[in-house]
C-alpha cells in the first residue's frame, strides 16, 4: 500500500486533500534555486568565413548545388 493511501485511510481524509498537502508541504521545503549560468567560449572562425553573409556561408559549407 502506497503511504498516500496509508495517509488516507490513516486520516480520514480525501485522497486528493491528502495529495494536495503533500504537494504543497514538498515545494514549501525546496531549497531557492541557484541561477543556470552559462560560461561561453570563443570558438573563433575560420578565415574566409562571413556570418553576415548567410547564402555564402551556405555556398561554402555545403556546396553551391544546396538548392
Amino acid at each position: 500500500m502506497s503511504d498516500v493511501r496509508r495517509e488516507v485511510h490513516r486520516s480520514g481524509r480525501s485522497f486528493k486533500a491528502v495529495v494536495n498537502d503533500a504537494l504543497r508541504h514538498g515545494l514549501e521545503l525546496r531549497p531557492d534555486p541557484t541561477p543556470f549560468v552559462v560560461t561561453p567560449y570563443d570558438l573563433g572562425t575560420r578565415p574566409g568565413f562571413d556570418f553576415d553573409d548567410i547564402e555564402g556561408l551556405l555556398d561554402r559549407l555545403d556546396g553551391p548545388d544546396r538548392r
